[in-house]
């Protein structure tokens, strides 16, 4: 029998995670206190009730939580008091639900929603203003400038080239559809299964295996093909990395995968610590990548003495690609709301097993 206190499962047939509405109708709405006030009053709209906000005194054990009644949560980090069975449903502020994964064993039954928002649009816009600037030598004409030389540089055209575009979700989805709008050829590098046409945005999408070099885990439907990944490496001008940080993505960027690069430039808007930080030195003083533009990196943020700000022809942009506003998140959870008070999974759910 639960403990006093303690949350019912969900109904059967709901779907993993799916609260019974019944559940969401008496919940307790429990928010971050870093939260605007906007916000807090927009997310009170929705749910239709008042918010009660943790105190930092009581993220461990306060009175907000030690009180009896299913619970649901909204913020970036989950309290190690919420890791019970009371909670019903943690809706993260942010896309990236990895630190909250990796901070404690989630708890079982409850269900955990994320903060996309325009993230892909921004993200996207990022990617294409940096494979852009490449393309018409502005690093170098700002060099240029404070050194008032005038000399005329070389440029190239965006169209016809390739972009090797590491996950093909929302976000990798998004940066691949706006550079393929630019004529950019799109190849996408996913596990999920695709059978048919390639998804919107991509003009192939291939399988790859998890590790450090050519040889994501292909899923279902989308073979690995070890060759076909070397070949797109090999041939592609722009590298995007848009993977989630997951067991089989840890160090995915690897030795094998630069050395397969052959002066392609490396984005990084997924997570840092997908790339192997001596591996990707190694390919940028080697030359087998051409530059690199870091929005993530695996330690966060990056102080004064960090190797990573010496690496050569390196941007680090301080993981702003894809700044999550209050009207995304408003808006995303007012839709997993919509769908958990009709007993159906968000879209913004997430995997706990997967990490995504």
């Amino acid at each position: 029998m639960p403990g006093p206190g303690a949350v019912p499962e969900a109904v059967p047939g709901e779907g993993p995670g799916v609260p019974a509405p019944e559940l969401l109708a008496r919940a307790r709405l429990l928010v971050a206190p870093e939260l605007s006030a906007s916000l807090v009053r927009e997310l009170e709209r929705i749910a239709g009730r008042g918010a009660e906000q943790l105190r930092e005194g009581e993220t461990s054990g306060g009175p907000l939580l030690t009180a009896d009644g299913p619970l649901l949560c909204v913020g970036a980090v989950l309290p190690d008091a919420l890791r019970t069975e009371r909670l019903l449903w943690f809706h993260s502020v942010n896309a990236g639900t990895d630190p909250l994964l990796a901070a404690g064993p989630w708890p079982a039954g409850a269900l955990l929603t994320r903060t996309v928002g325009r993230m892909g649009e921004r993200i996207a816009q990022y990617v294409l203003g940096w494979v852009l600037a490449e393309c018409q030598a502005v690093p170098e004409y700002v060099a240029q400038h404070a050194r008032a030389e005038w000399r005329r540089l070389p440029t190239e055209l965006v169209a016809g080239q390739t972009a090797l575009v590491y996950g093909t979700g929302r976000i990798g989805g998004a940066v691949a559809g706006l550079l393929r709008s630019c004529g950019v050829r799109t190849v996408g590098v996913g596990r999920t299964a695709r059978t048919g046409a390639p998804p919107a945005g991509f003009d192939r999408v291939i399988g790859a295996e998890a590790g450090a070099g050519p040889g994501v885990e292909a899923g279902a439907g989308v073979e690995a093909d070890p060759d076909a990944e070397a070949e797109e490496l090999a041939g592609a001008r722009w590298v995007v990395a848009a993977l989630p940080l997951t067991g089989a993505t840890e160090g995915f960027f690897g030795a094998g995968r630069f050395a397969a690069m052959r002066g392609a430039t490396f984005v990084n808007v997924g997570r840092g610590a997908t790339v192997d930080p001596v591996a990707l030195e190694d390919a940028l003083r080697g030359g087998g990548v051409r530059r690199a533009v870091l929005d993530v990196l695996p330690e966060e943020p990056a102080a004064p003495g960090n190797p990573v700000w010496r690496l050569p022809r390196t941007v680090i942009t301080s993981h702003s690609a894809g700044i999550t506003a209050d009207e995304d998140v408003a808006q995303d959870f007012a839709a997993c709301w919509e769908a958990v008070a009709a007993g159906r999974r968000p879209e913004l759910a997430v995997d706990t097993g997967r990490g995504y």
